[in-house]
C-alpha cells in the first residue's frame, strides 16, 4: 500500500473516492468491501442515466457495469482519473472522450469463459432434446398415466455428427469450439472483424456459416460489423432445423427478424441470454412465444457464476491496484 498511498490521497490527505454505481452487479451474496482499501467508497445497488451525473460529481474512481459514461455524464466530474468496468464488453462508455480528458478505463476479461461456455452448451442441448417438453410430460402426470414404460412424441437428434457454427472465436467462442467438437460436432466459424489468428478449425465466409450450422452461436462483441448480422437475410440462409444460440449481445441479432423465424418455422428454436433491450421490454414480440422447445431466454446471466463473479471483483481489484501503482493493466484506450 505504501507504494501508492501518495496516489490514495491528495490535498492534505483528503481519501480518494471510489464510488461503486451498480454493486448489485456483482451479486449481493459477495463481499466487496476490498475496494475500501483504496480509499472512500460509495456503493450504489444500481444506476441509470438519469442519476449518473449527480451520483459520480465527486468520484476519483468509478466502478461500473451498464451506467452510461460519457461526456454528457461527465462533464461535471473534474477529478474522475479512472473508471473500471464490472465487465468485459465497455459498449456503455465514451473511451474517446475518456482518452481525450486522461480518464483510464479498465475492462476485465475471461473471467467469465467457463461460464458462457457452459450455458451455450445447456441452451444447445435442452432445446436439441426438447427437455422443456418431456419435463413438463412427466409433471403433468401425462407418463403415469401410460402404459409403456418411455416416450419420445417429440423428435430429437444426437449432436454427433452435426456442424457447430460459431461467430467470434475469441476465449469464449475456443471453450465452446471444444465442447462441441467432445460432443462429435464439427465446427466452423466466421471471423466478423477478419481478424481472427485462430487455426485449430474451418475458418468459413458467413453466408457457408449459415447454410451449413446445424447449431450457430454466437459469442462477438457487438461493433458496427456485428450490430444486426442476425437479419432476415441471414434467417432465410439457414436450415430449417438449426438452433440459434445467443450468448454475445443483444443487438446482434434483430429481434422481429427472429421472432419472424421461429413463428414460421424458417428456423427450428433459439437460446438467448442476451436481448436487443435489457431488461426484457413488454411489447417485445419474443415474449409471446411460450413454447420452450422453441425458444428459451435466460436474463442475461451465464456469465453470473460465483465462480465468475469472484474472479471479476478480484480482477477489478487487481486492476485499481495496478492504476495505483503507475501501471497500465486491461486499459482499453491507451
Amino acid at each position: 500500500m505504501l507504494k501508492y498511498f501518495h496516489i490514495l490521497t491528495e490535498n492534505g490527505g483528503t481519501p480518494m473516492k471510489l464510488v461503486v454505481l451498480e454493486r448489485n452487479s456483482a451479486g449481493t451474496d459477495l463481499d466487496i468491501s476490498c475496494f475500501e482499501k483504496f480509499g472512500e467508497v460509495t456503493y450504489y445497488p444500481n444506476t441509470v442515466e438519469e442519476n449518473t451525473a449527480e451520483r459520480i460529481k465527486n468520484a476519483d474512481i468509478i466502478i461500473a457495469n451498464k451506467a452510461p459514461l460519457n461526456e454528457a455524464t461527465m462533464k461535471d466530474a473534474p477529478n474522475v482519473k479512472l473508471i473500471c468496468l464490472f465487465s468485459t464488453g465497455y459498449d456503455s462508455v465514451d473511451v474517446e472522450y475518456c482518452k481525450s480528458r486522461g480518464i483510464k478505463v479498465a475492462n476485465v476479461v475471461n473471467y467469465c469463459t467457463p461460464a458462457v461456455a457452459q450455458h451455450t452448451l445447456l441452451l444447445a442441448l435442452m432445446l436439441t432434446e426438447k427437455i422443456a417438453f418431456y419435463d413438463q410430460y412427466v409433471k403433468s402426470g401425462t407418463y403415469s398415466a401410460q402404459d409403456r414404460f418411455s416416450n419420445f412424441d417429440r423428435i430429437f437428434n444426437d449432436l454427433d455428427g452435426k456442424t457447430w457454427g460459431i461467430v467470434g472465436m475469441g476465449n469464449i467462442g475456443r471453450r465452446v469450439a471444444g465442447l462441441a467438437q467432445a460432443f462429435g460436432c464439427k465446427v466452423i466459424f466466421y471471423s466478423a472483424s477478419g481478424q481472427s489468428t485462430c487455426t485449430e478449425y474451418e475458418r468459413v465466409d458467413f453466408d457457408t456459416l449459415l447454410k451449413e450450422s446445424d447449431i450457430l452461436s454466437l459469442h462477438c462483441p457487438l461493433s458496427d460489423r456485428t450490430r444486426g448480422l442476425m437479419n432476415q437475410a441471414a434467417f432465410e440462409k439457414m436450415k430449417e432445423t438449426a438452433i440459434l444460440i445467443n450468448v454475445a449481445r443483444g443487438p446482434v441479432v434483430d429481434t422481429q427478424a427472429l421472432y419472424d423465424a421461429l413463428i414460421n418455422n424458417r428456423i427450428a428454436a433459439a437460446g438467448l441470454d442476451v436481448l436487443e433491450k435489457e431488461p426484457m421490454t413488454r411489447d417485445n414480440p419474443l415474449g409471446k412465444i411460450q413454447d420452450s422447445t422453441k425458444l428459451i431466454i435466460t436474463p442475461h446471466m451465464s456469465w453470473a457464476s460465483v465462480e465468475s463473479r469472484t474472479r471479476l471483483i478480484g480482477e477489478v481489484y487487481k486492476n485499481i491496484e495496478a492504476f495505483l501503482n503507475g501501471e497500465s493493466r486491461n486499459v482499453v484506450n491507451n
